[in-house]
């Protein structure tokens, strides 16, 4: 079973008569009266994270994936309480100290504090993160409107070539490990673009499961679709060079998610607005697409101008 449809049957009855659950059809909790936004994300070792052999790299991408909900919803992070199962041989003294020196070290970078949480003796090892933020507003899922340009912040699938690499189903040379292993530990957030979303985006997500999962999810219940232009899809030199030598395919890397860039779509009239933020924050913005008529299917145009198809959009939850 599908994670929507496991919410869909079992759960979204329950949040009748509360508005602020938004239909758990968004990555947030939102009181607009209260001002208060929640998301909450759970992490288990195998699964979300590739081993726990450097705990202070993994804390610090948890917990960067958790804010990044709140980040690409126009809102910047201010709290947060964290939960963990382990045993001895996961939270040994070594081992919880990184932790928590990672920890601070990411405080002190996104300007938010620890606020709670809880700890669980387990032989599985996970980690459950609510986030926490303040705003009379936020930007919500399901808000395109036809014509829509489709834009992504920073590079994808980078991330993804560092799990290859951890798996060692890549062999690179020492540098271009590295490179792409630390992206797959420390995703980069655009914390200075949450307040300026407002001016121009009109929805949006981050992407966390994969570019075409997650713009799935971006407009699920609105009777649209979309055209993706993959050459216009971002990826960074480093992994266009892996591409060519290694004769790959750039659609496998761009679609596998843990990248965290804020995707977003925005009215053709705020083009100019959209690159004049971008370029004052010194950040990299991409152009990908449009939104469509439900009239059409989605489509994405490769190189050539064809249309492809793919076997799996991004990371799926089932069940």
């Amino acid at each position: 079973m599908h994670e929507f449809d496991l919410i869909k049957k079992y759960f979204s009855k329950l949040t009748l008569n509360n508005n602020n659950s938004l239909n758990l059809n968004d990555d947030v909790f939102f009181d607009k009266s209260k001002k208060l936004v929640v998301s909450v994300d759970t992490y288990i070792n195998r699964s979300h994270f590739f081993d726990f052999k450097k705990p202070n790299l993994v804390i610090k991408k948890i917990l960067r994936s958790s804010i990044s909900d709140l980040i690409c919803k126009g809102v910047k992070p201010k709290y947060y309480f964290i939960s963990g199962s382990g045993n001895k041989k996961t939270f040994t003294k070594l081992n919880l100290s990184k932790m928590s020196l990672s920890l601070k070290q990411e405080q002190k970078k996104f300007g938010i504090y620890l606020s709670g949480g809880d700890t669980v003796f387990s032989s599985k090892l996970s980690f459950t993160i609510i986030s926490v933020g303040f705003s009379d507003n936020i930007i919500f899922r399901n808000n395109a409107k036809i014509d829509d340009d489709i834009y992504v912040s920073g590079n994808l699938g980078d991330s993804y070539a560092g799990l290859r690499i951890l798996k060692k189903n890549i062999s690179l040379n020492k540098d271009f490990s590295k490179y792409f292993i630390n992206k797959y530990y420390l995703p980069e957030l655009h914390l200075d673009l949450a307040n300026q979303l407002f001016n121009f985006a009109n929805t949006s997500i981050d992407i966390s499961d994969g570019l075409f999962a997650d713009l799935d999810k971006l407009i699920n219940k609105q009777k649209f679709s979309y055209k993706i232009y993959l050459t216009k899809v971002p990826i960074s030199k480093k992994l266009k060079d892996v591409i060519l030598q290694k004769k790959l395919k750039k659609i496998d890397f761009v679609s596998r998610g843990d990248d965290y860039q804020i995707l977003f779509t925005a009215s053709k009239k705020k083009a100019r607005i959209i690159e004049r933020t971008f370029k004052f924050l010194g950040i990299k913005i991409s152009k990908i697409g449009k939104i469509c008529s439900s009239r059409q299917k989605s489509q994405i145009i490769d190189e050539k101008g064809n249309k492809i198809s793919i076997k799996s959009k991004g990371y799926l939850h089932r069940f």
